[in-house]
């Protein structure tokens, strides 16, 4: 029987011992793939822990990382984690006020930088930061400095990997004690401290201990199931628990994990790298969906009916099992020659092998969910929060129900509060947040966790997430809207990328609508105007009229939308109205667009 993993500080040990793999991590780079074995992974995680022995950092301390994801990332991670400090993980898309903040609030002794870019926030605080003693620089720039802004020491990632090693081979026994120690760590221990980017306020420190992550993966994982036979693709931020966790999962079952070269080359990767499981954010199988549509529609006639015919049966096939029994005779006739002419060609722009893909971090559409189960890629959908390390539930692949994120995983507990809000208790509940009692107060309560999302369980214990609470919508007249369901809905459209409803303390309910600017100019004659001249046309406004009237069609009059605003620029991390995991951020929109807001209750 597998060993159950009580510590993440163990998970190095476990993986060299039981998973020695000539390939177990990659990083996608330019014409090919960096690749790491078991030993060499496990060897810099070793030496780079014994080098940040040797910078001070002890049990308890805090090492802050700040880049994308990358096996530099992981082995940061676990060489924190293995001398008992502890993890702080920082987004590297934070503007340097943030990274500040951040690096205070925790105390961080060191910070590992990416490379120059994210190295030069580090240092223009640095003397904000009294506990900041070094910055390493996992890609140093031609001509780095060797000593910070503040007089700590600043060097590569390299050097103090070698300066780790050169301790390993001058002090007898060191590697023994190196695993006594990690081996030791007890379970309680804090591990990482991950602020939350929230969608609104100041961010919160939430505290998880080894036993918080590590009992969450164990049990996740005896759902979602996976072994030393897959291979994975990443690109989701390690800053974010969930694709964090996944990758311990992974490590765990000796998955071949390779990271994405960035964002921009996930379509190259998913060819280069072929991988058989794959985790994702519901905008990322947004965008593939209405991608594969948009190039249909631009297709000749025939081809879009073979498309549309293809994937029909697909869904029709998929439902069935949905339903628990099997498809028609002609279903099952007409699914062979579906998935030769069509089908296996939408999986190959996925690379031809996946087994299943993973959706996390907000609800996935419906529409989008059975399209994937269609062509041969189930997902699996799960739920969960960062206070929560981060899994509460998974929609089984053997079972699922669209619509829904599934039942709580093994040893989680769920129940719904009289007004609606989803609790759950759990030995992956968080500790709370790092110097904030009030707010831990506010949150944990009677041993239930208060998630702030509204739901309901039904007769099979699978959870059906409806909104979150403080995003409830109550208008001038009293009437309570959620925004999240009307939204998904107003998504549907291939012509809407992104849909924001107002109407808190306002006479009626609005949207603002950011068009799919790709699917827009497949619709129209003259595609030569400019974004923000589009949005103003008389025959653009009608399209998304259509569209607002199609769902209004099903909604009580208090939730229609009587009004709506065509936004000429998509939302972005970068401009501050996502999160780094893509979800809107309502108050950064209603300030950017604070003028448009007004102009439709106007009059």
């Amino acid at each position: 029987m597998e060993e159950r993993l009580t510590t993440l500080a163990a998970l190095p040990f476990h993986v060299t011992g039981r998973h020695p793999k000539a390939v177990l991590m990659g990083r996608c780079r330019g014409e090919g793939v960096d690749t790491l074995s078991s030993s060499e992974l496990f060897d810099r995680i070793r030496d780079l822990s014994l080098g940040l022995g040797g910078l001070g950092v002890e049990a308890g301390a805090r090492v802050a990382i700040l880049s994308e994801s990358r096996p530099e990332w992981v082995i940061a991670d676990l060489a924190t984690l293995t001398a008992g400090a502890v993890t702080v993980p920082v987004y590297p898309t934070l503007p340097a006020a943030q990274v500040q903040y951040i690096l205070a609030d925790s105390g961080a002794c060191v910070a590992v930088a990416a490379d120059e870019e994210q190295a030069a926030k580090v240092r223009a605080a640095w003397s904000e930061l009294p506990d900041l003693r070094a910055l390493v620089v996992m890609d140093p720039g031609a001509g780095a400095p060797a000593t910070g802004a503040a007089g700590g020491e600043e060097l590569s990632l390299d050097d103090l990997i070698a300066r780790g090693h050169q301790r390993l081979i001058a002090e007898d026994g060191l590697g023994r004690r190196y695993k006594e120690t990690a081996t030791a760590i007890p379970a309680e221990q804090l591990a990482t401290i991950i602020y939350t980017s929230g969608t609104t306020g100041e961010p919160k420190g939430v505290m998880l201990t080894h036993a918080n992550v590590a009992t969450n993966i164990m049990d996740a994982g005896g759902v979602v199931r996976v072994t030393d036979a897959d291979e994975a693709l990443s690109f989701l931020p390690l800053s974010h628990a969930f694709e964090r966790a996944v990758v311990f999962l992974y490590l765990y079952n000796g998955v071949t994990v390779t990271f994405a070269e960035s964002l921009e080359t996930i379509a190259r990767d998913l060819q280069r790298v072929r991988p058989t499981v794959m985790t994702g954010v519901p905008r990322v199988y947004e965008k593939l969906h209405a991608r594969i549509h948009e190039a249909v529609a631009a297709g000749p006639a025939l081809r879009r009916r073979l498309f549309h015919w293809a994937v029909g049966v697909g869904i029709a096939r998929a439902r069935a099992g949905f339903a628990g029994g099997s498809p028609s005779l002609a279903v099952r006739l007409q699914f062979p020659l579906a998935d030769r002419l069509v089908l296996s060609k939408i999986r190959a722009r996925l690379g031809g092998r996946i087994r299943f893909l993973v959706s996390g971090s907000a609800p996935l559409l419906v529409s989008v969910e059975e399209f994937l189960f269609a062509v041969g890629a189930p997902v699996v959908e799960g739920y969960g929060l960062t206070e929560t390390a981060p899994t509460l539930t998974v929609n089984p692949l053997e079972r699922p129900k669209p619509g829904t994120v599934g039942p709580a995983i093994p040893n989680v507990e769920l129940r719904i509060a009289d007004d609606g809000e989803v609790l759950a208790r759990g030995p992956n509940v968080m500790q709370g947040y790092y110097g904030k009692p009030e707010a831990t107060a506010e949150v944990l309560r009677d041993g239930w966790f208060h998630t702030g999302d509204i739901g309901s369980l039904d007769e099979d214990g699978y959870l059906t997430i409806t909104d979150r609470k403080k995003e409830l919508l109550v208008t001038a007249g009293g009437k309570n809207v959620a925004p999240s369901p009307i939204e998904a809905a107003l998504k549907r459209s291939p012509l809407v990328a992104e849909a924001v409803l107002l109407g808190d303390r306002r006479p009626y309910i609005a949207a603002l609508l950011v068009p799919d600017f790709g699917p827009l100019a497949a619709r129209l004659s003259a595609t030569e105007a400019s974004r923000e001249e589009l949005c103003d046309r008389a025959d653009v406004v009608r399209l998304f009229e259509e569209a607002v009237a199609d769902v209004n069609a099903a909604l009580p009059r208090y939730e229609q939308i009587k009004r709506f605003k065509l936004l000429p620029a998509e939302f972005s991390v970068a401009t501050g109205e996502l999160t780094p995991t893509l979800k809107v951020k309502r108050r950064v929109v209603a300030e950017r667009w604070g003028e448009a807001i007004e102009g439709l209750y106007e009059g």
